[in-house]
């Protein structure tokens, strides 16, 4: 059996951000020779998610308001988390979100349904963050 490992880094520039990942995702497929097997990718920063969706800016826009409503980033003295930072919204957005996918690969592509697409989800940014490709198979 095969394996791989990539890490890709990505400078998030806002506080929230949904980034399209999926075309360096299949890079790193082809990198990788592997044809048949599974696709893990997630994310290494507890307040960052990833995750599989559509790639329509209307959804985007639905998510950002549903995950505002479930947990606001303001006020900050709401969480008690926040004695130290101003993140806690960031970590419970990221547990609503999830933080890795697992896809299946055969035929050397990413064994999608229609539409899908994989998502960073950053809800902490304005730095420099990364996520984590592992894939196995032969």
């Amino acid at each position: 059996m095969k394996h791989y490992r990539k890490e890709l880094w990505f400078n998030v520039k806002n506080r929230r951000e949904l980034i399209n990942i999926t075309p360096e995702i299949e890079a790193c497929l082809r990198e990788s020779g592997i044809k048949e097997g599974l696709l893990l990718c997630n994310a290494m920063h507890i307040t960052a998610s990833v995750f599989i969706n559509d790639d329509e800016p209307g959804l985007h826009h639905d998510f950002e308001e549903w995950l505002e409503q479930l947990a606001p980033e303001k006020p900050y003295s709401r969480y008690r988390h926040n004695s130290f930072e101003d993140n806690a919204d960031a970590h419970l957005k990221r547990t609503i979100m999830g933080r890795e996918v697992v896809v299946a690969v055969t035929e050397g592509r990413l064994d999608f349904g229609p539409w899908e697409q994989i998502f960073y989800g950053e809800f902490d940014g304005k730095r420099r963050k990364r996520v984590l490709v592992k894939i196995i198979g032969e």
